[in-house]
């Protein structure tokens, strides 16, 4: 009911927008009679627009029979074309802004409010009100301009001045530092061997040419395997638990063994490839955990499956970097700043460079909704977290001797999640609405596109199928969201 209401209105105020014949009446074109006659005719602008609107709906009816309608734009295309490629690219572009908006936002919310007005909380928040309140086109202006502009011409010899080198050393330490709880002398500890790695990192990279010549290889896998054990078993279990280290250190190696097993397929990989070794890896990490795992089987689970993703993504990342030099010397300039993929690519052959092509045409659209979501989760997340931090039940847990990271994690964190699952239903569809100005600044071929193109020219059909696809999944990830409810609080359930 709410979408029937709402495509009444939508479609009422398109129609009486403008003028559909406005380019024609203007024309000294001497078929312009004709012309307009015949676009009157195809878009039938001699019918009342409640008449129009009564075909339209009628053909959004067969969507029941999965045979979907969305009509024709005045140039006679079938929507139903212009629709599918728009709604993959744009699609493509928020999935990815979402994902990573959820996973990024909601950690640097939980830490913040973790390390309350510490150094690493204020940063925090300074920087998301920063990006809260840029509006888009301007941030993506920014990104076009340092993030690909500047950075393709720095491409070029990349090298690092020891000015930059120490600055970054000292973002890390502050940030290292103000992570780490205790006592100041175990934060000074931290921070100044946060500024050591920083600053050897890059001296590294510098001396190796890394930047263009990346060096990649299996280490890369095994490095991820490492640090996201680490990372998952000391959220997800405890170190404590020898169960927990052996189930997620064997799912991480079970990965790692297909990686190398499959190691020559992975030159030129399929999708069906990388889906089947992924879903393989984590069927043996649910099954590693289930046998291993013990009491506490759900947490190992969850940590072996993040682990074993993580390592899928390291893979796909090392064979990027085997491939970056290659598509340096096609492209030059490897940063896209307009389009979502290059024309007549000649590494269109090639699975990884292919990849690489429409990775880097991504980065900067993706890159620009992703920190403007990353700032609204870090802010409900914190405000959540702190409210429920000050909760009865959080004091009990504590009271009971359990583990700080137990008491957060299982006590305290699922219960935040409650208005962030609410604002993750809202953004992903408002996702949609607001990638308009990136798409439009980047010259994305999307469903901004589709959406401005139409309402320009008064072409109430392809209009309807924005809505219909931003309205459609605005309703249904509010669904979704109320069934997320029950499942992470079982008093709903009840």
């Amino acid at each position: 009911m709410i979408l029937f209401f709402a495509s009444v209105l939508v479609y009422g105020l398109v129609v009486h927008s403008g003028d559909p014949l406005a380019d024609l009446r203007e024309s000294n074109d001497q078929n312009r009679e004709s012309r307009m006659a015949q676009r009157t005719a195809q878009m039938r602008l001699d019918e009342p627009w409640v008449v129009r609107y009564g075909d339209w709906l009628r053909g959004i009816a067969g969507c029941l029979r999965l045979q979907c309608d969305f009509g024709e734009n005045r140039s006679g295309q079938s929507v139903n074309d212009l629709l599918a490629l728009a709604a993959g690219s744009t699609i493509r572009l928020v999935l990815l802004a979402t994902i990573l908006g959820i996973v990024v936002g909601i950690f640097l919310g939980l830490m913040a409010a973790i390390r309350q007005y510490s150094g690493f909380d204020y940063s925090v928040t300074a920087i998301a009100f920063i990006f809260y309140s840029l509006p888009s086109f301007v941030f993506a202006v920014l990104l076009k301009e340092f993030g690909a502009i500047r950075f393709n011409d720095w491409l070029g010899a990349p090298t690092f001045n020891i000015i930059f080198v120490i600055l970054v050393g000292l973002i890390f330490a502050l940030f290292g530092q103000a992570i780490v709880a205790g006592t100041p002398k175990k934060r000074l500890l931290v921070g100044g061997v946060s500024f050591a790695a920083a600053v050897v990192i890059l001296l590294v990279v510098d001396a190796t040419n890394w930047i263009r010549e990346p060096i990649s290889g299996l280490w890369m896998p095994i490095v991820m395997a490492i640090a996201a054990s680490v990372l998952f078993i000391s959220l997800l279990a405890n170190f404590g638990n020898k169960r927990a280290v052996l189930s997620v250190g064997g799912s991480a190696a079970a990965m790692l063994i297909l990686v190398i097993v499959f190691q020559g397929q992975l030159e030129d990989p399929t999708w069906s490839l990388l889906g089947g070794l992924l879903i393989a890896g984590i069927v043996l990490a649910v099954a590693i955990s289930q046998v291993f795992g013990g009491y506490a089987k759900r947490s190992i689970t969850w940590a072996s499956i993040w682990t074993v993703v993580s390592i899928g993504f390291a893979v796909v990342v090392d064979f990027l970097c085997r491939h970056w030099s290659d598509y340096i010397d096609m492209r030059g300039r490897p940063i896209s700043t307009i389009g979502s993929e290059s024309p007549n690519f000649r590494g269109a052959d090639d699975f990884w460079l292919q990849l690489m092509d429409t990775s880097t045409h991504l980065i900067l659209p993706t890159l620009s909704l992703t920190l403007m979501s990353i700032a609204s989760y870090t802010r409900y997340t914190r405000s959540s977290m702190l409210e429920v931090l000050g909760q009865d039940y959080v004091r009990t847990a504590r009271a009971k001797g359990l583990p700080e990271h137990t008491v957060m994690t299982r006590h305290a964190f699922r219960n935040a999640l409650l208005p962030v699952t609410t604002i993750v239903a809202f953004d992903f569809a408002g996702l949609i609405g607001g990638a308009v100005i990136t798409e439009k600044v980047f010259g994305w071929k999307g469903m901004g596109e589709l959406f401005e193109t139409a309402l320009k020219q008064v072409d109430p059909d392809p209009v309807m199928a924005f809505f219909l696809v931003t309205g459609g999944i605005a309703v249904l990830m509010n669904m979704f969201a109320d069934l997320l409810y029950a499942y992470i609080d079982p008093r709903i359930r009840r």
